[in-house]
Parts: C-alpha cells; sequence; structure tokens
C-alpha cells in the first residue's frame, strides 16, 4: 500500500531492533518476577494462588495460567472497589483514575510514557520538535492521556484539542498548523468535510494516527484522497495501553502491527485460553510488564492472528507482528469509539417491562454508525414509551440510539444481544 513518500527507516530505541531470540530470551526471563510482583495485589493472589513465580519462565508455562477477562473487570471492581484488586500501587499512589463505560476503573501510574505510546507515535512520523493535535477525548477516559505522555517522550508540542467543537478544531489546524492529528478515524473526517465547508486550509496536516476505532481500507484511501497521505493504525485499550502498531517504508505500509516491546502476547481459542496454531485467527491475550498494574494473560476479547511465514518488516523492527483487529471474541461491539455490552442492553431492557426481547443492531458505513434497539413488545407502544426507551440507551450506553418495535417471535432465536451489520468495505 502506497503511503506517498514517507520513508521511516529508524526507530525510536534499540529495543525495537533486537535479535528476536534475544526479546524472547528477555521477555521469559522477566516474567517469575512479574508473577510475584503481582501476587503482592490480593486479587492476583487469589488468581495465582498456588503456582510458583520461579516455574514460570516460557511460553508454555505461561499458558498453564488461568485468563482473566477484561468482561470480567466489572465484577471484580464491584468486589474490590476501584480495581478488583488488581493494582501493586495503592491509589494515592497513582497520577490517574480513569471511568470507562460498564463503569470500569483504570489506573494510570507516575512513570514517562506510563502508557508506552510513544512507540506508535514515532514509528508514524512525529518527532522532536513537531506541533501534533490530539483530539481523543480527555474526559474520564486515558486516550489523550496516553498521546501525552508519548508525546512529553518524543519531545513534542501537543494541541489538547480533545473530541467536539468541530469548527474550533478547524480553525486550530489553520491557525496553528499541526502537522500530526491523533484520534479517531470517524472524527478526523468529520474535521476534513467541516474544513471543506468552511473553506479553511488545514493541508499543514499531513499526517494521522488512528485508533479506538476500526480503519478500513475504504476510509484509509479517503483521507489520502482528501489531503492526509500518511496514516498509520495503533492498537491499544484503557487498561493495557499500547499493544501493536503500524510502520512504513519507503512510502510502504508494512504488513501487519509491530508488537510493543513490554508485552507478551498470545492468540487463544475463544472461551478455551488454549493457544491456537501459529497463523490462525483467535482471541488476543496479554501479559503485560506493568509494575503499578501488572496484566497477566488478560484477554482482551479481540480477535487477530499472528502473522508467520513472512519476511521481517523492512522497517527494521523484528518484533513479531500480528494482522490487526479482526472483529471480537464476544458480543461486545465499539460504536463511535466506545464499547457497548451485552449486559447494557439487558439493563435498558429491565426498566422496560414492556420489551419482551431485544436486540441491539448497529449498521451505518465507517464514520456513520447507526444503533437501533429492535424490541419485540405485544402491544404497541406510544411516542412517550419510545421516547423514554430512546433516553434508556442514551443514559446506559452514553451514545445515541434509535428504537425500533417488532412483534413477538420476529427476532431469531440464536441468542444475540447485539448485532453488528455495518458496511467495513
Amino acid at each position: 500500500m502506497k503511503v506517498d513518500t514517507l520513508d521511516i527507516l529508524d526507530t525510536l530505541d534499540a529495543l525495537e531492533t533486537r535479535d528476536p531470540q534475544e526479546r524472547e530470551r528477555d521477555l521469559m526471563a522477566r516474567l517469575p518476577q512479574l508473577i510475584e510482583r503481582a501476587r503482592s495485589a490480593p486479587g492476583w493472589a487469589r488468581i495465582l494462588a498456588g503456582v510458583d513465580g520461579a516455574t514460570i519462565n516460557s511460553r508454555a508455562a505461561l499458558a498453564s495460567l488461568p485468563i482473566t477477562r477484561k468482561a470480567d473487570l466489572k465484577a471484580l471492581q464491584k468486589a474490590s472497589m476501584p480495581f478488583g484488586g488488581l493494582t501493586v500501587t495503592p491509589v494515592g499512589g497513582l497520577s490517574r483514575v480513569y471511568v470507562s463505560p460498564g463503569p470500569i476503573f483504570d489506573p494510570e501510574g507516575r512513570g514517562e510514557d506510563w502508557w508506552r505510546f510513544a512507540r506508535p507515535m514515532y514509528a508514524a512520523g512525529v518527532r522532536p520538535g513537531g506541533l501534533l493535535q490530539n483530539c481523543f477525548s480527555y474526559h474520564f477516559t486515558p486516550a489523550a492521556f496516553m498521546v501525552e505522555g508519548g508525546a512529553a517522550r518524543i519531545g513534542c508540542a501537543v494541541i489538547p484539542a480533545g473530541a467536539g467543537q468541530t469548527e474550533m478544531q478547524v480553525q486550530a489546524i489553520a491557525d496553528l498548523r499541526p502537522d500530526t492529528y491523533v484520534g479517531t478515524p470517524s472524527f478526523l473526517r468529520i474535521i476534513i468535510e467541516k474544513a471543506r465547508e468552511m473553506g479553511a486550509d488545514i493541508s499543514s496536516m499531513q499526517r494521522a494516527l488512528m485508533g479506538a476505532e476500526a480503519l478500513p481500507e475504504s476510509l484509509r484511501t479517503w483521507f489520502r484522497e482528501n489531503g492526509v497521505p500518511h496514516v498509520f493504525q495503533t492498537y491499544a485499550s484503557a487498561d493495557i495501553g499500547s499493544m501493536a502498531y503500524e510502520t512504513a517504508t519507503g512510502g510502504v505500509l508494512n504488513p501487519g502491527m509491530v508488537l510493543d516491546e513490554d508485552v507478551v502476547l498470545e492468540i487463544v481459542r475463544p472461551g478455551s485460553g488454549e493457544p491456537v496454531a501459529p497463523g490462525d485467527i483467535g482471541e488476543i491475550v496479554v501479559t503485560l510488564f506493568n509494575a503499578d498494574y501488572p496484566l497477566i494473560r488478560f484477554a482482551t476479547g479481540d480477535m487477530s492472528a499472528l502473522l508467520v511465514d513472512t519476511e521481517p518488516s523492512r522497517c527494521g523492527r523484528t518484533n513479531s507482528r500480528i494482522r490487526g483487529w479482526l472483529g471480537r471474541a464476544d458480543q461486545t461491539t465499539k460504536v463511535r469509539a466506545m464499547f457497548v455490552h451485552p449486559s447494557q442492553v439487558n439493563n435498558i431492557v429491565r426498566r422496560h417491562p414492556g420489551i419482551l426481547k431485544a436486540r441491539l443492531v448497529v449498521t451505518g458505513r465507517m464514520a456513520n454508525d447507526v444503533m437501533t434497539l429492535h424490541c419485540e413488545v405485544a402491544n404497541a407502544p406510544d411516542a412517550q414509551q419510545a421516547a423514554a426507551i430512546v433516553e434508556s440507551i442514551r443514559e446506559v450506553t452514553k451514545l445515541r440510539g434509535e428504537v425500533r418495535f417488532e412483534s413477538p417471535g420476529t427476532l431469531a432465536d440464536d441468542g444475540k444481544v447485539i448485532e453488528d451489520l455495518r458496511d467495513y468495505s
């Protein structure tokens, strides 16, 4: 895939170009200390009861440990506030505490580039002395602060734009001339369309680092055709931080996404925790070397696959690569950068006794998601009841949604609570 003339051959540090066998030895040698440090937290002490950390020094030994699922965090945290007993550092020793929908609480420690976001930013071409417009939300969730930490390590300036206020976003770009956008794909498209409407010159912004949403090839092409030729994608989450990111060489994106240097990533069979054969699609499970919030075999709910039988990446980075995000292992779905959980749909149904059965259907194309709750009802509700359900959708999911009423027996009896019918072409 051509990305004009961008040529990024250097790396953030020497860790990224290590011999793969050296990296593997280092990661496996660090595992016993990670296990023992994690066991100093009461939650991990319970999960890893009876485990001798000294014996966890290989991928096979790691695969014998239990899975802890992202989907379980809400219940774990409710039982032991605020982090389910999974943090080593006390709350007062952290720098920030975030609140994600659910609610799920996420910690941030005090170390430099705590989320390890400098690597994807550097790979995308962010350099010392640059200026970027940070359009991730600064409200409750950590994405914007991941960017802040990475920018501070690299040594570039940040416009803390956040999300929304599209006209101000366009004006800031036109006046301050940032070279890089960081945020969701859908919001960048909105900014570009608003700039066109305003007649504003935002041509300084030649580079974009995307996250929190899928980035289909059709949208990547649209960005190139509309003035942003260098488009990169990163894979991160509010609990783990950066996990993998795209790179380019000689103006061409390299296949797959390079893994971060501080994670051990497994691809497992959903529901079992058993590693799949190399190259097979499965659920991403991450073990994270983080002194404040160690995560041991943390199942993300995302699907991917390792790239195998390929040439080393031409960017010089030697770590393993994944194919990128290939869907969800469960029915949890991301809509406009926010996760929507089956439990939230059930919460809405419980609020309205007239609903016999419901399914949340997500349609539309990228940057234009439409969320509709299909409800089986015995009697046709009035406009007031419909409005109340719409309000419940917004209150529970923090997203706008519509409601559609169906006759009893209309929805398929297949156990689906959320169905993703979006066009990703």
